[in-house]
């Protein structure tokens, strides 16, 4: 999920933590429970702070090791052992406690994106990505919000407001996890070209009732297109260049990295007179007939890279931060 919105869950995890007698009855164990279930709430995208470093080496960790299953025990420990030095003889066990739901329901609402996480490090490096909720979904960050409003004015008891809350948002989960299901399962009726082979992805989008659709076919192919209303139409059809520039390509660290992180990325190629262009996309996100998160590569005649960029940019942001023409 958005900043924004694991910040409302650390509040509002704030708030269903009074259901807890030993949190409701002490006003300073609520303030350090509330610290933890902020920080808890946000820390494993502290590896956002790799971007300092490139943008190859933030796209290749980003929720990787930081969405662990071993760092959602560090971070809790971490954070916990924090405030106990802060907050003298409180009951360091509630603390962690709701310290650690925050952290682990981070993960868990990650995972329902189409970005995903590797949560199951260290058993696997796969991303699990079970495109079912958007990066930024209205309704969770406005229940929250209107939850918070009426515990801070007091409209009822914390421990009625904030169940209900998360009684309603496992309902939501079940309703759009269903959807989902279904609606995947169905695109091969709904596609009059389905040939035996291909397979489907569907792809959330801010939208509830409009889903983004990838067809990988058998022979490496991918189809883009749209679910609206239930009614499917397909947008492009990506093919993926093969040419011993873009063999190459894969030994560069930016390719490398977007490689690593996507299992939908499709090369084009270009030729110039000064040498090649390689352009690596992941065909999930597709906006305004672009295909923003790219990983490009410019190589001489002789396969020696020139310069090259990853990460999420307009085509024409792309010719001026790389200007293709000066070469």
């Amino acid at each position: 999920m958005d900043t924004g919105t694991h910040l409302v869950i650390g509040l509002g995890l704030a708030g269903l933590a009074q259901i807890d007698p030993v949190v409701a009855s002490d006003g300073m164990t609520s303030a350090a429970v509330l610290i933890g279930t902020i920080i808890g709430s946000q820390i494993p995208d502290s590896d956002s702070l790799l971007r300092f470093k490139g943008n190859a080496l933030y796209i290749r960790n980003h929720r990787g090791r930081s969405h662990s299953l071993p760092t959602l025990i560090i971070w809790t420990l971490l954070i916990t052992g924090f405030l106990g030095l802060i907050f003298k003889g409180l009951p360091l066990s509630h603390i962690a406690i709701w310290t650690g739901i925050a952290v682990v329901f981070h993960v868990f609402t990650d995972l329902f994106n189409t970005y995903g996480t590797q949560a199951l490090r260290p058993f696997s490096e796969r991303w699990v990505s079970w495109n079912i909720i958007h990066i930024f979904d209205p309704f969770i960050f406005i229940s929250h919000l209107i939850a918070i409003f009426a515990w801070s004015f007091r409209v009822a008891s914390p421990a009625l407001i904030f169940p209900t809350l998360y009684i309603l948002l496992g309902l939501y989960y079940i309703w759009r996890s269903l959807e989902h299901y279904i609606q995947e399962r169905g695109l091969p009726k709904k596609d009059p070209a389905y040939e035996p082979g291909d397979k489907y992805y569907l792809i959330v989008t801010i939208n509830y009732y409009v889903w983004n659709v990838v067809k990988r076919k058998s022979n490496g192919i991918f189809v883009v297109g749209e679910l609206r209303n239930g009614s499917l139409k397909w947008i492009d059809e990506v093919k993926c260049a093969d040419h011993p520039a873009v063999e190459a390509s894969k030994k560069h660290e930016d390719i490398q990295s977007l490689l690593y992180f996507s299992s939908f990325a499709c090369a084009e190629f270009k030729e110039h007179s000064w040498g090649y262009e390689v352009r690596w996309a992941d065909v999930r996100y597709r906006h305004r007939k672009q295909y923003p998160f790219v990983a490009v590569l410019l190589m001489d005649q002789e396969l020696n890279p020139l310069d090259s960029y990853v990460g999420w940019v307009s085509d024409s942001r792309l010719e001026k931060k790389m200007r293709v023409d000066t070469y």
